[in-house]
């Protein structure tokens, strides 16, 4: 590679010498200074020679500095860099397709666990409807069974309140009909009575 790149310097040199030095040959035949044609010719000379060296100097340092070696590593670098930004992308695609499924996963677990909790607050606001309701019932029979002893003691009390009634009234009318001597009758007819059974 060093071979190659001298050898085109010193071509390129040698065409410049070379076109220089047929632009003085030409210039001479025509009739130009011949005094001070190679004065010309000995600075042209000079001039090409510091050229050559100027190039020889750049193609070195160019060399030196590796230019070539620095490009490759800095394109290997931004290839490795570009590489490493589509396996990033690749990995956050794969994290990201992980996640909305988990996510998908999630939301789905929440539907149900709404559903059941719905279904569960419906059965039990059934059941707190079906106890209510017998508790209802209880209480309504309870009402009721009171309601009708209280109104079965208020008959016998009513009874009993009549049936005393009805012998004060006897008796005060017995009193009032009966006679002293018919008393005394019914006392004697009383203890006969019982004088026979014994």
């Amino acid at each position: 590679m060093k071979k190659r790149t001298l050898v085109y310097t010193l071509s390129v040199s040698a065409l410049v010498l070379g076109l220089a030095a047929m632009g003085f040959a030409q210039e001479a035949a025509e009739g130009g200074h011949h005094a001070n044609s190679g004065a010309q010719m000995k600075d042209f000379m000079w001039r090409c020679i510091d050229f050559a060296a100027l190039v020889a100097i750049a193609v070195w340092a160019l060399k030196k500095a590796d230019v070539k070696g620095t490009l490759a590593a800095r394109r290997e670098g931004i290839e490795k860099t570009l590489k490493e930004a589509v396996e990033a992308k690749e990995a956050a695609e794969k994290k990201f397709a992980e996640y909305s499924t988990r996510l998908d996963e999630a939301n789905k677990e929440i539907e149900v666990i709404s559903a059941n909790m719905k279904r569960e607050g419906e059965l039990e606001k059934e059941r707190i409807i079906a106890e209510a309701k017998e508790a209802a019932a209880r209480i309504k029979a309870q009402a009721e069974a009171a309601a009708e002893q209280e109104v079965l003691k208020a008959k016998d009390e009513l009874r009993a309140e009549a049936a005393r009634l009805a012998v004060e009234l006897a008796e005060q009318k017995i009193k009032q009909n009966i006679a002293k001597g018919d008393q005394d009758k019914l006392v004697g007819d009383y203890i006969s009575k019982v004088v026979t059974l014994h």
